[in-house]
């Protein structure tokens, strides 16, 4: 079947999403957009997540936040989120993603991990590679995690990215709150876009996130 306008178009903005996103959350961006809400002008918001007192950059223009309920026992999905290694597996990627970890044994304080993604066709970016290395800088097993990553790309790509995640259990499941915030070039020039982009990275990492957990709540 061929392509329409408006499925080129779809694939053109979730490709550039996905390469705005950090952690990058790739998958079903290129064939679809999830719902995301940009976050209002003002700043409305409630108090960031925080793990173990840090939180994401407060003086970043680019921020989103967003939750979901799963159910499932908390530690298949401590498992999902902290085998960085195996979450093309249940993401799905469309673009081809490489997720290596830095170091060994489980992830803890001080552990970093490597997203290498070639840049798709049709995207406003030169060919080649984006590399993201995230570390660790908080976690508490169970409760919450905060990465910090530097994405460099071709073309002089840079954007720098926090992001926190906070796992509280309640009857029945898990709520799972997270929370990014981007500074860089890229991303101040465009921040309305740049904060829809960023949110539907992190809606389609909830709902894959949520869709593996509840599949096999005993692995």
């Amino acid at each position: 079947m061929p392509r329409t306008r408006s499925t080129t178009s779809r694939r053109r903005t979730g490709a550039r999403a996905a390469l705005l996103a950090v952690p990058l959350t790739l998958a079903g961006i290129l064939g679809t957009t999830a719902p995301a809400q940009a976050a209002p002008a003002h700043d409305s918001r409630p108090a960031s997540l925080t793990c173990q007192g840090k939180g994401i950059d407060p003086a970043a223009k680019v921020h989103y936040r967003t939750e979901t309920f799963i159910k499932a026992p908390p530690r298949t999905i401590w498992k999902l989120q902290t085998d960085v290694e195996a979450w093309p597996s249940w993401q799905n990627p469309v673009i081809p993603i490489t997720m290596k970890r830095l170091d060994h044994g489980p992830l803890r304080k001080h552990s970093q991990f490597q997203w290498t993604i070639p840049v798709p066709p049709g995207t406003p970016y030169p060919p080649g590679d984006v590399v993201i290395v995230s570390t660790v800088r908080q976690l508490q097993s169970g409760k919450c995690i905060r990465w910090t990553g530097p994405l460099d790309g071709p073309g002089g790509m840079h954007i720098d990215g926090v992001h926190v995640w906070n796992f509280v259990k309640v009857p029945g499941g898990v709520i799972v709150r997270t929370e990014e915030s981007h500074t860089g070039p890229q991303v101040d020039k465009d921040v309305p876009n740049s904060t829809e982009m960023l949110g539907q990275g992190l809606e389609i990492w909830l709902k894959d996130l949520k869709t593996a957990a509840e599949a096999d709540p005993c692995r």
